[in-house]
This record gives C-alpha cells, structure tokens and sequence, in this order.
C-alpha cells in the first residue's frame, strides 16, 4: 500500500516562499512520476506540477512557471515543491499525487485521472 504524507504548507505573504514535502512509502517510489495539484475552496482540484521518475522531466501549470520548482530525492522517497512569489491566488490546499502506471510520463501526467494514489494534503494560505 502507497501511503502520501505531505507537508511544509503554512500562512505567508504576497511575495513569500514555502517549500512543501510530500514523504511516500513503498520500494516503488523511484520508478513512477508524482505529481502536485491544489483545490481552492469552491473550486475544481487542479494540476501545478509534475515529475518524471527520475527528476529528469518536469511539467508545470501555466499559472506556476517561473515561481514554483519540483523536485524529488528517490533515496529519501521524497517529492518537493518550492514556491515562490507567491500571490493569493495559490491559497489552496496541495496534494501530492503519484501515477497510476510506470509509463506515464510528466509531461502527459497533468489530469487527476492520471494518478491512483493521494495524500491528504497541506494547506497553503497566501495574505495581502
């Protein structure tokens, strides 16, 4: 069973940074692309970013490009998103997501339907 813990969400301020964790369990972590999405309240969850098994492909919402950052270390089962400038619009709750299949790649992998395994989120709150 694939559990998803993340973490690192919090309040901050227009302009500021947070960096979020999502630590997974299981020996098959390395082999499948994870993803990050966010749900605001009242509306639909939404794909920020993406990443291939081994870090070598990243894809990005077009909302995020430029200030967010993911990455991940396969010897610690861990997938990072560094967020910076942040604005109110990315007040959200953010989940980690890891694909349901070995081939999907990054690029390809930005739909909900595309990944069989969640956490349960952390919540980010952006203040103006």
């Amino acid at each position: 069973q694939v559990q998803l813990v993340e973490s690192g969400g919090g309040l901050v301020q227009v302009g500021g940074s947070l960096r979020l964790s999502c630590q997974a369990s299981g020996r098959t972590f390395s082999r499948y692309t994870m993803g990050w999405f966010r749900q605001a309240p009242g509306k639909e969850r939404e794909f920020v970013a993406a990443i291939g098994w081994s870090g070598g492909t990243t894809a990005y919402a077009d909302s995020v490009k430029g200030r967010f950052t993911i990455s991940r270390d396969n010897a610690n089962t861990t997938v990072f998103l560094q967020m910076n400038s942040l604005k109110p619009g990315d007040t959200a709750i953010y989940c980690c997501a890891r694909a349901g299949v070995l081939s999907t790649q990054a690029v390809g992998a930005m739909t909900p339907g595309d990944y069989a395994y969640w956490g349960q989120g952390t919540q980010v709150a952006v203040s103006s």
